[in-house]
């Protein structure tokens, strides 16, 4: 039992508490686990990678993991470390992003021993009566203990009734799955308590609340965040996966060895040293860094495919060797909208984000760079269009897709 809380307590930040999680292990009950994720985007990424393998970590001790899909949390958008609302998603989008997360949630953990759950299985079908008496567990001054509502208040800067909801839904989701345990980042430490103390005012046995390390994402200053654009998706091709590692700024090469990598502490300092005294070229280190992290998730093979790829485009400026194609159908314009096209082929997410990146000067054909969105271009076979720093695709005229 000495073994398994060591196993568990390794590199958590906070254990809520302790004493608790030891009474239950010494139990011998197969503990029942929670994490949630709101399906805000396509992709989980390596922030979310950092909490689900402690996760593993109580499936390798013969625990259940419930991991909970927030398709309907996900309506109102988690508001913790914001400084604004967050704009709401619609249910189609929410729905398509949930879809995909099945398969990276089990390239992480045991599929046999992990439940998922939409927690619209059961926050749809509460009434208002019932959630005016859940509602009635939690005080406003309560609520506004939260760093990012208190700071918000003080600050004036508005803050609308439906986000109190969040925290309080969160917590009813612990009710629902009968949580054991929930684990959550630094910026999730207020609902995890939420969901112990809806639980005792509940007569049920509260949660054990284990608080996780942020990663920070690929600016070095926010965690890392599908809303905010600064992540590194686990299913992201090996291309761009390694190019977005490359991206991250030195400052916290050492610590994305410690928390994806799970190297110890003692190394991180070294690497940390080493960077400062200018012993080893930073470079050195990231470029490491983005091969094990490649082979973590793809393989050896592409991580070496990557890393060529990565210096034949940045470091010899070169055109990497393989691109995702655009098919233009023959009965197509000349002429073309560039945002229609890259919208119609899923490299960016809505025309708006297409606009803002023209506008930025993001996206190149034939290195050449657009300014004005407005503009329709002409396309041949062959032309290449650049987007980002690292997503090239190639034209390719007279095919279609199969």
């Amino acid at each position: 039992m000495k073994n398994a809380l060591e196993k568990i307590k390794h590199k958590t930040v906070e254990i809520i508490n302790t004493t608790e999680l030891e009474e239950r292990l010494k139990s011998g009950k197969k503990l029942r686990i929670k994490l949630g994720a709101d399906p805000t985007a396509p992709d989980l990424h390596l922030g979310h990678y950092v909490v689900m393998r402690k996760l593993r970590d109580f499936q390798e001790l013969g625990h259940t993991i419930v991991f909970i899909i927030g398709d309907f949390t996900a309506l109102i958008g988690d508001p913790s470390g914001r400084s604004k609302t967050r704009p709401a998603l619609q249910r189609v989008q929410i729905e398509e992003n949930a879809k995909t997360y099945f398969d990276q949630v089990f390239k992480i953990l045991d599929r046999k021993k992990t439940e998922i759950h939409f927690n619209s299985e059961w926050l749809s079908k509460i009434n208002l009566e019932r959630w005016i008496r859940i509602s009635s567990n939690f005080t406003v001054a309560r609520i506004l203990e939260r760093d990012d509502f208190f700071n918000r208040y003080r600050a004036g800067i508005p803050i609308f009734f439906h986000e109190f909801f969040y925290p309080v839904m969160q917590a009813y989701d612990s009710i629902a799955v009968k949580a054991d345990v929930e684990l959550g980042g630094t910026d999730q430490k207020f609902n995890l308590m939420m969901g112990r103390r809806l639980q005792e005012a509940m007569n049920e046995p509260p949660q054990v609340a284990i608080v996780m390390p942020i990663l920070r994402g690929t600016d070095g200053v926010k965690k890392m965040s599908k809303s905010l654009g600064n992540y590194i998706g686990i299913t992201e091709d090996a291309y761009s996966m390694f190019g977005k590692v490359m991206s991250i700024p030195d400052t916290i090469i050492s610590e994305y060895y410690f928390l994806v990598l799970d190297r110890s502490e003692e190394e991180a300092k070294e690497i940390d040293r080493i960077i400062q005294t200018g012993e080893v070229n930073p470079m050195k280190l990231k470029m490491q860094l983005a091969r094990e992290i490649v082979a973590l998730f793809h393989s050896e093979e592409e991580a070496e495919r990557a890393e060529e790829n990565f210096k034949k485009v940045f470091s010899r400026k070169e055109l990497p060797e393989e691109m995702e194609a655009i098919y233009i159908d023959l009965k197509r314009d000349e002429k073309i909208d560039i945002v229609t096209l890259l919208k119609e082929n899923n490299i960016v997410p809505s025309k708006s984000y297409g606009k803002r990146l023209i506008q930025q000067g993001a996206v190149e054909i034939n290195e050449k760079k657009l300014s004005d969105f407005r503009e329709k271009v002409v396309l041949k076979e062959g032309d290449v269009i650049k987007v980002g720093k690292r997503k090239f695709f190639k034209i390719v005229v007279n095919s279609r897709k199969e």
